[in-house]
């Protein structure tokens, strides 16, 4: 073990002995602390920190996985899409099912042109090399979104997207305001925090009274946001405070935000195991129509039916349920055969436990 090593593990000590000491002064009071980032739940099940926490404290995964919360219905339309073009999107998404069960996975196996792609660069290169068109299914939250509207202006005409970018705050409120997981405070997610800032979160904290950190992605960035969480708690404080303040600002990255606003307007979404979220979805400004594959193509998924298929991915996402609590988790629905999403994708919760050997 280098002196670097040993000197995160002591830290690490340190931290846990002080959440306990800070655990046991709120009296015996569970807390519930839900994180908002696939990485975060990668950093706490790979670590083992929920292992090292006192009785009563639990962290919850909630819906910070992309792919995870990307609805059957717009795979839908993605399928319909690989009909008429090219299809562009990364590779947590050619696994996810549509409602009727089928995969972009299916479709390139049954001769649809879908293509893996590291980045929507990558999807711009395809459309400048081909004549036909070529479409790029766009995910992600604030951290990728900004990529998608780099391309709106220099892009060659045969290259359009499939928006389902999301916004993180909004998704969080709902969350809040349904109050069946019960909240006491939230770990903020680090990269989507690099594009939008500490303000951003700030209305939550005042309208829910629920105190927020910004964390990094080591153990030790975790386990100080849950010692910052609980010393907020013990005095009554609901605030925003920012661990992660080595890369994340006060206003963000504004040139990220200043180009999503150029390119894109919100708009009402339904997130998977959520109804419609108001102002929690990206679509293009009237001035890109031409970008917007939904307009471009006219497509139409309405009638296809949604298969049930026994996946409880809607609770987990809520933070309602651990993955394990599914009856299919590890045994019918794995990485290889995988029946939900967030089994899919390397930042849904059911991957990260069943990777980590938490069945």
């Amino acid at each position: 073990m280098n002196l670097s090593h040993l000197r995160s593990r002591e830290l690490a000590e340190k931290l846990v002995r002080k959440i306990r000491d800070a655990a046991a002064g709120l009296g015996g009071r569970k807390v519930r602390i839900m994180h908002v980032c696939g990485t975060h739940e990668d950093t706490v099940s790979r670590y083992g920190l929920r292992g090292l926490l006192p009785e009563g404290l639990e962290i919850i995964p909630g819906p910070g996985c992309p792919v995870c919360v990307t609805t059957s219905r717009e795979i839908d339309e993605a399928l319909a899409l690989s009909q008429h073009a090219v299809l562009t999107t990364f590779g947590d998404l050619m696994k996810v099912p549509a409602s009727d069960g089928r995969s972009l996975m299916d479709a390139r196996a049954a001769g649809a042109d879908v293509r893996v792609v590291y980045s929507i660069y990558d999807a711009v290169a395809i459309a400048r090399s081909i004549p036909g068109e070529v479409v790029h299914v766009a995910v992600g939250f604030e951290t990728t979104a900004p990529s998608t509207a780099s391309v709106m202006n220099e892009a060659p005409p045969n290259f359009s997207v499939l928006t389902c970018h999301r916004l993180v705050p909004p998704a969080m409120a709902a969350l809040l305001s349904d109050g069946e997981a019960r909240i006491d405070g939230l770990i903020d997610p680090g990269h989507v925090s690099a594009v939008i800032g500490v303000r951003a979160y700030e209305p939550l904290s005042r309208r829910f009274g629920t105190p927020q950190v910004i964390a990094g992605f080591e153990p030790t960035d975790l386990l100080m946001a849950v010692l910052m969480l609980l010393e907020m708690l013990a005095r009554g404080e609901t605030a925003v405070k920012n661990e992660y303040g080595r890369v994340v600002r006060t206003e963000g990255n504004e040139r990220a935000r200043r180009l999503m606003d150029e390119v894109f307007e919100t708009c009402d979404v339904a997130w998977r195991g959520f109804p419609v979220i108001p102002g929690s979805g990206l679509r293009l400004r009237e001035r890109f129509a031409a970008r917007d594959a939904r307009r471009r193509f006219e497509i139409s998924v309405e009638g296809i039916p949604e298969i049930s298929r026994g996946c409880i991915c809607g609770e987990v996402l809520k933070g309602k349920a651990y993955p394990d609590a599914c009856r299919l988790f590890g045994k019918a629905c794995t990485p290889e055969h995988p029946v939900g999403a967030c089994m899919v994708s390397s930042e849904g919760s059911c991957g990260i436990w069943h990777r980590y050997g938490r069945f």
